[in-house]
């Protein structure tokens, strides 16, 4: 890292990976998974003229990161940072987190033996988050041989190769816990979402329960949205087990899920209290969330379900999964994140099995630092100290 004080000039290369994968069905389209072997893409971003031993990788379950302010403020800073695609790019629909694990394994495995890096460093920003924790563990100490719709996906035998460091930032518990939590408990038809019930219903003004809730409000919302997931769920496993006992080529199907952005937390800044403006979700107005084509598992099959937004079943939960990992973790908390539940970031320092632990709140951060340079700028000081303190940039 130079002291110039001057911003490098950065050079993006786009990286394509490719790994072999035996598989019953074809989940993603076109030309990435077919043929036996998987594609993947990423984009390195690294100063030019400027080597480094160590590498932040960064993987999001569906999108692409490199556009966002952290990678890039990370390689302004003179770090080499990927920005690592899975098979699902930006399209979650069919998403199994098992196989997503294993991409990014493909990626660390590349980054040691072919690229050369001595340090890799996993940076779980947002839904990154629990994906880094989930891989971290399984490299560690894998323990996963199925997906839970009980497909094979065996980690024990992936060869996983362990990161030396994880850094969890402005991220959630899981994608499984979130659509818990923001689903909503007033559909009574999931084929008619015109169907809903006034009491459980927070974006009708009739509803006679009002913010800021009271706490059996709150407990009588949470109990039914628990229950519409296993309603949910309980159609979903029953369908897959139809489709097997029925046999032939139809082996999985589609399903559409509507109104699943209504987490209480929007509407009452009480719940779960952080610095956030009240009324806001991470795709804006969460009236016009919940009902729009864009949500939380609006679109998914019957594997992705349980495997990705399940809460009864998924396999990736950020907390277990911290506890089981070794290697130094950093939790970093943004104050004012209307993204991610303010009460996720505690949990998973409270639960990092790792001796070497930190946790760090940046006040007034929002999630992705949108008009904050300030704020960005002294999440990526913490960063790199942190990685220094550790040892972590070998450079």
């Amino acid at each position: 890292m130079s002291g110039s004080g001057k911003t490098p000039e950065l050079v993006a290369q786009w990286e394509h990976l490719q790994h072999h994968e035996t598989a019953g069905m074809k989940e993603v389209y076109g030309f990435a998974g077919s043929q036996g072997i998987v594609n993947l893409e990423g984009i390195r971003t690294m100063p030019r003229d400027r080597p480094s031993k160590t590498l932040v990788v960064m993987m999001h379950p569906t999108t692409s990161l490199q556009i966002l302010p952290v990678p890039r403020a990370l390689a302004s800073a003179g770090v080499h940072v990927l920005c690592a695609g899975n098979r699902y790019f930006r399209n979650d629909t069919p998403l199994i987190m098992e196989k997503v694990a294993v991409d990014l394994g493909v990626y660390v495995r590349h980054a040691r033996e072919i690229w050369g890096y001595e340090k890799v460093v996993l940076l779980g920003w947002s839904g990154g988050g629990p994906l880094a924790l989930f891989y971290q563990s399984q490299a560690e100490r894998p323990t996963v041989t199925h997906t839970p719709a009980g497909d094979p996906a065996d980690l024990t035998a992936a060869g996983l190769v362990p990161a030396d460091g994880v850094i969890f930032q402005a991220a959630n518990i899981s994608r499984a816990r979130l659509l818990s939590q923001s689903i909503d408990p007033s559909v009574l038809d999931e084929n008619d979402p015109d169907q809903r019930k006034l009491e459980l219903d927070i974006f009708d003004p009739r509803n006679p329960n009002q913010p800021p809730y009271t706490s059996d409000y709150v407990a009588f919302y949470r109990k039914a949205q628990l229950d519409r997931m296993r309603r949910r769920t309980d159609w979903v496993k029953q369908t897959l087990e139809h489709l097997r006992k029925q046999g032939g080529k139809e082996q999985e199907r589609g399903l559409l899920t509507h109104r699943t952005m209504a987490d209480l937390r929007y509407v009452d800044p009480a719940i779960d209290p952080n610095d956030r403006p009240p009324g806001v979700c991470v795709s804006g107005d969460p009236e016009s969330a919940n009902s729009g084509p864009v949500g939380w598992a609006r679109y998914s099959t019957l594997r992705s379900w349980l495997s990705q937004w399940s809460i009864f079943d998924s396999n990736v939960n950020g907390a277990s999964a911290a506890a089981s990992i070794t290697v130094p973790l950093m939790v970093m908390e943004n104050s004012a994140d209307e993204a991610c539940p303010a009460a996720d970031l505690p949990e998973i320092f409270a639960a990092a099995g790792s001796t070497d632990k930190t946790m760090q709140v940046l006040k007034g951060a929002r999630h992705y630092y949108q008009g904050q340079p300030e704020l960005l700028a002294q999440a990526t000081s913490l960063t790199l100290d942190w990685m220094r303190s550790r040892k972590l940039l070998a450079d």
